[in-house]
């Protein structure tokens, strides 16, 4: 197990998989005066060599040679991975990071959170979005949301394909909404379809908590724009937040009725690129040795919700399949 990093003192970290996002991994910690980028680790020779060379880093032979060398990790692998080089990088003690969706099932989710526990590690998980910087100013003037529109669209791209939109996309934002709502669902309906690829490539989720609070959740990785935004209401006031521009607005009503009086207000944000907030918070977590914003058990939730998303479009698939939103014949 290596030593835990001196409070104030740099964490030697290493990144695991250096595909499209392991290699921001890496152009991020190399930047970070926190970290010290130690080397990568990927089952592809040439690219992590093209990748360590790039940031002026070491490519490491194998996971075993982290041990000793290194402190903490981001993994970056596919999702299928997620939880066996996790718990293996766990049980060597080493702090990690991994990359959303923290794990392909709820069984493997639990065996990373267990893993992270029983050897005394952090465990975060990739949900970047938490750290954007709107969304953090949002967090401050929650008070008692009732009803949210999100859109998360984006042009397709060959990256990530491996999982669906709900999964890829869409869970960025269920994170965020239970983050925000802080209750249970109570009831969920979804749709989505496959258009691109033999996965779900957009989707739409309506979901209803027990406090009452309802959300419309739309993702796509197939659209002609780059859309990114969260629009929700609470008692005399409307908030909506941009992701892409990091901004927030805030409207408040001052005089209700029939010639309504309003207050804007644009939130205070420190812009940042969330990845490098988020990079940086899990720093923190190891040398603080505190839990992390974003825990086993925030990435578990946000998996969980997004595994009835998919149940939801799965089951509405079968009843169109059924025929059971056949339009009836007139009688007569």
């Amino acid at each position: 197990m290596s030593e835990p990093a001196a409070e104030g003192g740099k964490v030697r970290v290493a990144v695991v998989g250096v595909g499209d996002f392991g290699r921001n991994h890496v152009r991020v910690f190399r930047d970070l005066a926190e970290a010290e980028l130690v080397g990568v680790v990927d089952t592809n020779a040439d690219r992590a060599r093209q990748v360590a060379a790039e940031f002026a880093t070491a490519v490491l032979p194998d996971l075993e040679s982290l041990a000793g060398r290194v402190e903490a990790v981001g993994l970056a692998v596919p999702t299928v991975e997620h939880a066996r080089i996790g718990c293996r990088l766990l049980e060597q003690g080493l702090d990690l990071l991994v990359e959303k969706p923290m794990a392909a099932t709820l069984a493997e989710a639990d065996a990373l959170i267990t893993a992270a526990r029983r050897n005394g590690r952090v465990l975060q998980v990739g949900h970047l979005e938490r750290f954007n910087p709107a969304v953090v100013a949002v967090e401050k003037v929650v008070t008692r949301p009732l009803f949210f529109e999100v859109h998360r669209l984006g042009v397709f791209s060959p990256r990530s394909l491996d999982v669906d939109v709900v999964y890829d996309v869409m869970i960025h934002d269920l994170d965020i909404l239970l983050a925000l709502v802080a209750a249970p669902v109570a009831d969920l309906k979804a749709v989505g379809i496959p258009v691109l690829t033999d996965k779900v490539d957009i989707a739409h989720a309506r979901i209803e908590f027990e406090s009452g609070v309802v959300a419309n959740v739309t993702a796509s990785r197939v659209s002609t724009e780059r859309v990114r935004k969260m629009r929700f209401f609470q008692q005399h006031e409307y908030i909506s937040l941009d992701y892409t521009r990091q901004d927030a607005l805030r409207v408040r009503v001052r005089q209700p009725g029939p010639q309504p009086q309003f207050d804007f207000e644009k939130l205070p944000t420190q812009p940042e690129e969330p990845l490098r907030a988020e990079l940086r918070a899990f720093l923190g977590a190891v040398r603080s040795r505190q839990a992390p914003r974003v825990d086993g058990a925030a990435g578990r939730r946000a998996l969980e919700l997004a595994d009835r998303v998919m149940a939801g479009i799965l089951e509405h698939a079968r009843r169109v399949q059924l025929g059971a939103f056949a339009i009836p014949q007139a009688s007569g």
